[in-house]
């Protein structure tokens, strides 16, 4: 529809998660009317988050050192995992100040439609970490929906024979076929505290 530059960046931003054709427009035309330094600065900070960002060795949160900050905490509790689907949702957790203890990204859930199966998924590493039998709870706090209880029924089952490890589960409270990051922080912290053995 236009030419050159503008055309690209709108094309761009238009393959963002949320941003329509309309949005990209819009987007496009305001970095236009911005001063160049502004522009300057926001493509700096993309390239810098595809520079220093990467994931933690241990638990796979986002980081920008070897270790996320909560892995290197050694003040949280080694004994318990919450293990989640994304990083955005360690950020919903932490906001509830319910947990102190540690965390395992899982990279997604289990999703036949979308290709996605437990190989896929960072479980292997959730094992490893279980080997040393440090850890006495992992906390299954998958979103609520049928993607995300599939991952917690597979994970409870693959950890039944895990001697020593109570797998429990996020209290219900949280809506059925929501995300846990969209969850406000006093309903997601009464489903923390209230999780059940599975």
């Amino acid at each position: 529809m236009y030419e050159g530059a503008l055309q690209d960046v709108i094309d761009e931003l238009g393959r963002l998660p949320g941003i329509g054709p309309k949005s990209a427009q819009r987007i496009g035309f305001w970095l236009l009317d911005q001063p160049t330094e502004d522009v300057d600065k926001l493509a700096g900070a993309l390239t810098q988050l595809k520079q220093k960002v990467h994931f933690c060795s241990v638990c796979f949160n986002v980081a920008q050192d070897d270790l996320c900050r909560i892995c290197a905490d050694p003040r949280r509790d080694g004994r318990a995992i919450c293990v989640v689907e994304e990083s955005k949702d360690v950020a919903a957790i932490e906001k509830t100040r319910e947990f102190r203890g540690l965390y395992h990204v899982l990279g997604g859930a289990i999703s036949p439609m979308d290709g996605k199966g437990p190989s896929q998924l960072r479980l292997r590493e959730l094992l490893s970490r279980l080997a040393d039998g440090t850890v006495t709870e992992v906390i299954l706090a998958t979103n609520p929906n049928l993607e995300g209880e599939a991952t917690a029924t597979y994970i409870a089952r693959m950890l039944a024979d895990f001697p020593g490890i109570t797998v429990s589960r996020l209290a219900s409270g949280l809506p059925v076929g929501g995300d846990l990051e969209y969850a406000d922080e006093v309903t997601l912290g009464r489903a923390f505290s209230g999780r059940r053995t599975v």
